[in-house]
């Protein structure tokens, strides 16, 4: 696996606004967008990291939304089930 086959991603808590999780992929980020969006994720509480599979990287990407959504609703999704969630789409 080469590491453009991968992409690397972090779910934060945003410290500073609405105290909402948010992900951000950062090997997808661009020119236009990525020292703003690093800012944010720097700026934040770092929640869980790792990498996804570039192959089938839709389906890792509506898990990682899904679990974004249930921690703002107030869901404790533990990292040990992000890990189990992710795992077939985990390099």
């Amino acid at each position: 696996m080469y590491e453009s086959d991968k992409i690397m991603f972090e779910i934060y808590q945003d410290k500073h606004y609405n105290e909402k999780f948010h992900v951000v992929y950062y090997t997808e980020l661009n020119e236009n967008n990525k020292h703003v969006e690093i800012n944010r994720a720097l700026a934040g509480l770092s929640y869980f990291d790792g990498f996804i599979k570039d192959f089938r990287k839709e389906e890792a990407k509506q898990i990682i939304e899904d679990i974004v959504k249930q921690l703002n609703d107030g869901v404790l999704v533990k990292k040990e089930e992000i890990k189990e969630k992710l795992k077939e789409f985990t390099p």
